[in-house]
C-alpha cells in the first residue's frame, strides 16, 4: 500500500511539472514549480526582482542536468529582464554537459558572448557575477584547447571565485561539479573526487534541500573507494527533486557500487518512467538519452537478481522505442550495451555473435557491439567471425585515438584483448589467452569506469576468473573472482563463479558462503545457476 502511495505521490509531482513545462512553451506563463519539485536554491544576482523565481528554478533545473528545461527557464528570465547577465551565463552552462562528454559550443558560446556583453554595458553587473561569466568563458573562448584543458581551465577558476567570495555556496558547489568533471580517471587515490567531497558535504548539512548538492556528492563519491559515503545523498537525492528523471536516476550510482540492486531497480523504473514522458515535449533528445541510460541501469540490475524476463522486458521496449534525433553518448552506450549485457551475462554465445552494430553510434559505442559479437563468436566456435570482430575493435581503437580520447580508446583496447585472448582459448592456446585476459585486466582496472554505464558489460577480471577455471586452476579462479566482488559487489555471475571455484578447490565452507549471499540477493527460478546454488546451500544446511 506504501509503495502505491509513493508512486501516485510521484505521479502526482510529474503531472504538475510537464504541465508547467508546456506552459512555458506556450504563452509565456507559467506555474511556479516549487522546492517540493525541483529543490530549493537561492543564486543571489542584480538581476531584476521579477525575473528572480525564473532564475532560481532554471539554476535548479541545471543543478539536476534537466539542461534542456533549464535552457528554457534562463531565457524566460531574460525575457523578464534583458539586462540580466547571469540568465544568458545559465543559457551557457545549459549547453556545457562536461559530465556527458558533450557541448553545443555555438550555442553556448553566443550565449556567453551575449553575457559579456552584458556585463561590459551594464552597471549593476556585480564583480562576482562577472567572475563567472569569465569562468565560464574558459570552455567556450576560440583556441586550440582540448576539452580536458579547457574543463581544467573552469576548474581552477571557479576555485578562484570560491575562494574570493566564501559565503558564496552556489560557486563552491558549481566548484565541486567542476572538480568532479575533470577527475582523471586513472587517478586510483581520487584526489579530485575526495576535495569535492570536503566542499559538499558541511553543505549538505546546511542545506539539505539543494539539488546540487546531492546530486554532486553522488558524482563525486560513484568510485569503489568513496562510495559508503555517497549513501545518505543517494537516499535523498529523488526526494529533494521529484519532478526530474535525473535525480530519479542518479541514486542509482551509489547503490550499483555496492550491490542494491532493488533500491536501483525502483530509482531506474522512476527515471524511465518520468523521463518517457518527457519526451513528448523535448526537442534535441536529451529527454531520450535519460530514458535510455535508466534502462541501461535497471536491466544491469535485473541481470544481477536473476530477474531475466524483466530484463528482457526492459530491452524489448528499448528496441521498440521510435528513432529520435539528436542521440549522444548517453544514448549511444545504452542502445549498444543493452543487448551486449543480456546475451553476455546468460551466456547466449550464439546471440551475441548475432548482434548488429549501428554504425551511426560513436566509436566506442559500436565497440561495445563488436566486443559482444567476438566474445560470442569466440565461445561459440566461429573464429572467422570472432577475427572480424577483433580487426573491427582495432579500428576503433585507432579511430577513437585520432580524437584524442585515450580514455575510451584504452577501453577499446580492453575489449580487443577480451576477444583476443577467447580466440586464442578456442585454438588451445590456454596460457596466451591467459595472458592476454589478464593484459586486458590490468588495463581496465587502470581506470575507473565512466558516469555513462553501471560497469563494464562483464568485468575483465571476471572473464579471467572463468577462463582459469576451465583450465582447471580453482584457487587462482577463486581468488580473481573475490577481488572482482571487492570492486563489483553481488554481482551475479561473479558470486556463482566464486561459490564453484570454491567448491572446485574443496573450500566448501566459501562456497556455501557465496552461494548462500547469492540466493539472498536474486530470486525467482529463471536461471539454471539459482536452482543449483540453491540446491548446495539445501545439501550444506542437511
Amino acid at each position: 500500500m506504501r509503495a502505491a502511495a509513493d508512486s501516485l505521490l510521484v505521479r502526482s509531482l510529474l503531472v504538475v511539472f510537464f504541465f508547467s513545462l508546456y506552459a512555458w512553451s506556450d504563452d509565456g506563463h507559467h506555474h511556479a514549480l516549487t522546492s517540493k519539485e525541483l529543490g530549493s536554491v537561492h543564486f543571489a544576482t542584480s538581476c531584476s526582482k521579477a525575473s528572480e523565481a525564473d532564475f532560481n528554478r532554471a539554476v535548479a533545473l541545471l543543478h539536476s542536468f534537466q539542461y534542456e528545461q533549464a535552457d528554457q527557464a534562463f531565457n524566460s528570465t531574460f525575457a523578464k529582464d534583458p539586462k540580466c547577465a547571469m540568465a544568458q551565463w545559465g543559457i551557457a552552462m545549459s549547453n556545457y554537459h562536461g559530465l556527458w562528454d558533450n557541448v553545443d559550443a555555438e550555442k553556448g558560446k553566443a550565449a556567453i558572448l551575449k553575457a559579456r556583453e552584458i556585463a561590459a554595458a551594464e552597471k549593476q553587473i556585480t564583480p562576482r557575477e562577472k567572475a563567472y561569466i569569465d569562468a565560464l568563458w574558459e570552455i567556450y573562448k576560440p583556441g586550440e584547447q582540448d576539452k580536458v584543458a579547457r574543463g581544467q581551465a573552469l576548474e581552477h577558476s571557479m576555485g578562484a571565485l570560491q575562494a574570493a567570495y566564501p559565503q558564496d555556496k552556489e560557486a563552491a558547489i558549481f566548484h565541486a561539479l567542476s572538480l568532479a568533471i575533470t577527475a582523471p580517471k586513472t587517478d586510483r587515490t581520487f584526489a579530485n573526487q575526495r576535495k569535492c567531497g570536503e566542499i559538499l558535504e558541511p553543505i549538505f548539512r546546511e542545506m539539505p534541500h539543494h539539488p546540487g548538492v546531492a546530486h554532486y556528492i553522488i558524482h563525486c563519491y560513484d568510485n569503489p573507494v568513496l562510495v559508503q559515503k555517497g549513501l545518505t545523498a543517494a537516499r535523498a537525492y529523488a526526494k529533494i527533486a521529484p519532478a526530474s528523471a535525473h535525480a530519479h536516476h542518479m541514486p542509482s550510482h551509489i547503490f550499483t557500487r555496492v550491490g542494491a540492486w532493488q533500491e536501483s531497480i525502483q530509482s531506474n523504473l522512476h527515471s524511465a518512467d518520468t523521463a518517457a514522458k518527457a519526451e513528448a515535449t523535448s526537442k534535441n533528445g536529451e529527454a531520450r538519452d535519460q530514458r535510455l541510460h535508466a534502462i541501461d541501469y535497471l536491466v544491469y540490475a535485473y541481470l544481477q537478481t536473476g530477474q531475466v524476463s524483466k530484463a528482457k522486458a526492459a530491452m524489448d521496449q528499448m528496441n521498440s522505442l521510435p528513432p529520435v534525433p539528436g542521440l549522444t553518448l548517453t544514448g549511444n552506450y545504452a542502445t549498444a550495451a543493452v543487448p551486449a549485457r543480456y546475451a553476455l551475462e546468460l551466456g547466449n554465445w550464439k546471440e551475441a555473435s548475432a548482434l548488429t552494430v549501428d554504425k551511426s553510434g560513436v566509436p566506442w559505442a559500436q565497440a561495445i557491439t563488436w566486443a559482444a559479437i567476438g566474445i560470442g563468436s569466440a565461445r561459440s566456435g566461429n573464429l572467422d567471425r570472432a577475427a572480424e570482430a577483433e580487426l573491427a575493435l582495432a579500428t576503433l581503437r585507432d579511430a577513437t585515438a585520432t580524437q584524442n580520447n585515450k580514455y575510451w580508446s584504452d577501453q577499446v583496447e580492453v575489449q580487443r584483448r577480451e576477444v583476443a585472448a577467447w580466440i586464442a582459448d578456442a585454438n588451445k592456446k590456454g596460457d596466451d589467452a591467459i595472458a592476454m585476459m589478464r593484459s586486458a585486466t590490468d588495463l581496465e582496472e587502470s581506470m575507473d569506469k565512466h558516469a555513462v554505464t553501471p560497469g563494464a558489460v562483464i568485468p575483465a577480471r571476471e572473464m579471467l576468473a572463468q577462463m582459469l577455471l576451465m583450465h582447471g586452476n580453482a584457487k587462482q579462479s577463486l581468488l580473481e573472482y573475490q577481488a572482482v566482488l571487492k570492486l563489483a559487489p553481488k554481482r551475479f555471475n561473479a558470486l556463482f563463479g566464486a561459490a564453484t571455484a570454491a567448491k572446485a578447490s574443496g573450500d566448501t565452507k566459501t562456497a556455501a558462503a557465496y552461494f548462500q549471499q547469492l540466493n539472498t540477493i536474486a530470486v525467482g527460478n529463471e536461471r539454471e545457476e539459482l536452482k543449483t546454488s540453491r540446491s548446495k546451500t539445501t545439501l550444506a544446511r542437511n
